[in-house]
């Protein structure tokens, strides 16, 4: 019995230790060289690299402060964050609607309209930004319809960050309104039927019934893709503009173009807390949803 804890135990410790060696270290590493510490695994990268701030004792902030006051970096912050947020309220207005649509529609339309915005979901991200960008595009598909109805002269959003909602809109689409159509379809039928019966207009079915069944679906939703969109890259790199970037695209090329890495990893850093902030908003909804799930019991 004991060798079988032994082993059991071995076998639990095993991918531990390879995620600590291999992602946990990297990772400690990184931070601590985006403070102004080039040694140990940081040596190779700190020999090379450029316009780096190294301390021999200690830790400092100063590569954040300089970086947060480069005013490129200040343009490529401001452009993700509004990006990310206005990307975010389109999609979840966008998602609330499909979803509402398929929950209380059964017709042939429907079921079309269920079979079409799943599709992105089975392209790759790569072949869908060109064929957005081809279609959006000056020049592009869009265009060349617009021009033959004598309405050329309309700018396009190819290579525009508009292009990038557009693109990140597009591929975020199923995830959500998958995730919000399978909370409507929890949604008792009978609870429904009886604000409808008390005179409730279809905006107060939703803010008193369907938003507070599902706020944890919503919040998912909220913060899964607004991680995702603040740190992507594909999209942004081949549908956005060469300036101002998101940071996706621009630690990349700090890292590799301007052989700036402890920039690179300042960028990651700020990326990460944007991360666990809105994680925040997901575990505050999780404990409030469970919290409410006792109190019913």
């Amino acid at each position: 019995m004991n060798r079988q804890k032994v082993v059991g135990f071995t076998a639990g410790l095993l991918p531990v230790i390879v995620i600590l060696v291999f992602v946990g270290m990297p990772l400690l590493f990184a931070i601590l060289y985006s403070l102004g510490y080039g040694g140990g695994l940081n040596s190779s990268v700190s020999d090379i690299a450029q316009h780096q701030i190294l301390v021999k004792h200690g830790l400092t902030v100063a590569p954040y402060a300089v970086l947060l006051h480069t005013k490129s970096f200040q343009r490529d912050l401001w452009t993700s964050i509004w990006v990310t947020v206005l990307t975010t309220i389109l999609l979840l207005v966008l998602a609330w609607l499909i979803a509402i649509y398929l929950r209380f529609n059964k017709g042939r339309l429907a079921k079309i309209v269920s079979s079409l915005y799943i599709v992105p979901m089975f392209i790759p991200v790569v072949i869908a930004s060109y064929a957005l960008v081809e279609f959006w595009n000056d020049g592009g598909i869009l265009q060349s319809i617009l021009f033959h109805l004598g309405l050329g002269q309309i700018s396009m959003p190819g290579f525009t960050n508009f292009g990038i909602v557009i693109g990140l809109l597009w591929t975020s689409l199923p995830f959500s309104v998958l995730l919000l159509g399978s909370g409507l379809y929890g949604v008792p039928d009978a609870y429904i039927e009886a604000a409808r019966d008390i005179g409730a207009s279809r905006f107060a079915i939703f803010r008193k019934v369907l938003l507070p069944m599902n706020k944890l679906p919503t919040m998912i939703v909220l913060t899964f893709t607004a991680t995702g969109m603040m740190g992507s890259f594909t999209i942004p790199d081949i549908m956005g503009p060469s300036a101002p970037q998101m940071l996706g695209v621009a630690m990349t090329d700090y890292f590799q173009a301007f052989n700036e890495p402890q920039q690179s990893e300042v960028m990651a850093m700020l990326l990460f807390i944007g991360a666990l902030l809105l994680s925040a908003l997901y575990v505050f909804a999780n404990l409030s949803e469970n919290r409410k799930m006792g109190v019913q019991r």
